[in-house]
């Protein structure tokens, strides 16, 4: 008797020991997976032909955010040399893709650049020229950035590296050398929304821009019109749309543009870039002449009398050169040539019609 309870207490301990196996394993199999993290490197703007950069790695620390360089997980990126010029307009890089990470808070990521960096520059002669882009030891290391992001098991997230050119890079005046200083920021897609939209004429030099009240945000429109403005608070914002000043367009603004955490907000259609205009102004001596001041613009005749004083004003004139014609009636006309129109005033000189 005593035997065969023994033998029933080891069965019901093999069932016992099976049941909680099977369950721990059912409790595994159906448990999150591991969160995973992006990251891609956008570009705010700079006024030269190239900037080349050797991008080594890109590191995180979890749950630690102390100023020491122990607790740093690389994130594996590919070590490559990347034109940072190439990735406006809404084009990105990807540094990293879905790559493994512990769950917890993201407190702070680096970006590590080796040494092999140059910068392409437009000489007197309006020749490519290429310098060596002189990297401080202390920057090679990687600029750290805070992040404090909460990672949960079972979610991807994207983040992404915005690099400022135009503010990283350093003329060291007598030296003559060139210092990469990189200044980055980081955002979280989930935390941000995008702006995109483009511009029209495409082949106009524009730089777009949303003031979030903390920082400028821009970017500059590709060969294409097309601009991406990354990593931008949920909120309503104005773009601004900025032509190369050498062009004949004006500032222009977008308003109300409202932007959602997490969602890309499209622009559409179009922008149409608003004209620089300016005005003629002249004079007509003959008293109690009433004439007529007229110029050409895109084909179309535009025409204005001359008031009780004899002047007339040709106004929101689009910038440019323009031929005057003065006529009136039993009078020749006169035809001032050459006329430039800048977005200020054009004062003529007087005009005196000869009767016919």
């Amino acid at each position: 008797m005593k035997t065969l309870n023994k033998f029933k207490l080891i069965i019901c301990s093999l069932l016992l020991v099976t049941f909680f196996n099977c369950n721990n394993s059912e409790s595994s199999n159906g448990s999150l997976e591991q969160p995973t993290i992006s990251v891609r490197l956008v570009d705010e703007p700079g006024d030269f032909e190239a900037v080349n950069v050797e991008v080594v790695d890109v590191m995180i620390k979890m749950d630690n955010d102390s100023d020491d360089d122990n607790g740093w997980i690389s994130l594996e990126a590919q070590n490559e040399t990347v034109n940072l010029l190439d990735f406006t307009g809404g084009l990105s890089k990807v540094l990293v893709d879905k790559f493994p990470i512990p769950a917890g808070t993201l407190t702070q990521m680096r970006l590590v650049l080796g040494d092999g960096n140059t910068i392409v520059i437009k000489n007197d002669a309006n020749e490519d020229e290429t310098f060596d882009l002189k990297t401080p030891s202390a920057q090679q290391s990687g600029l750290k950035l805070k992040v404090d992001a909460l990672i949960e098991e079972g979610f991807t997230y994207d983040f992404v590296l915005d690099f400022n050119v135009d503010k990283s890079i350093v003329f060291a005046g007598n030296s003559s050398n060139i210092i990469l200083k990189p200044v980055l920021r980081v955002t979280a897609e989930v935390s941000s929304g995008i702006i995109e939209g483009s511009v029209s004429p495409s082949d106009v030099a524009v730089l777009a821009s949303v003031d979030t009240g903390d920082e400028v945000i821009s970017a500059e429109t590709d060969e294409n019109g097309n601009f991406a403005l990354w990593g931008v608070p949920a909120g309503t914002y104005d773009v601004v749309l900025t032509p190369d000043s050498e062009s004949k367009y004006k500032e222009t603004i977008v308003s109300g543009v409202v932007v959602v955490n997490g969602e890309i907000t499209v622009i559409d259609p179009a922008i149409e870039l608003a004209l620089k205009i300016g005005t003629i102004k002249g004079k007509v001596l003959n008293e109690g002449l009433a004439a007529t001041a007229s110029i050409t613009v895109d084909g179309a005749v535009v025409t204005v009398n001359t008031g009780d004083m004899g002047v007339f004003i040709l106004n929101d004139v689009p910038v440019g050169t323009y031929t005057v014609t003065i006529s009136a009636e039993g009078f020749t006309s006169q035809e001032i040539e050459a006329i430039v129109v800048e977005d200020t005033e054009t004062v003529l000189a007087d005009v005196t019609l000869i009767a016919i």
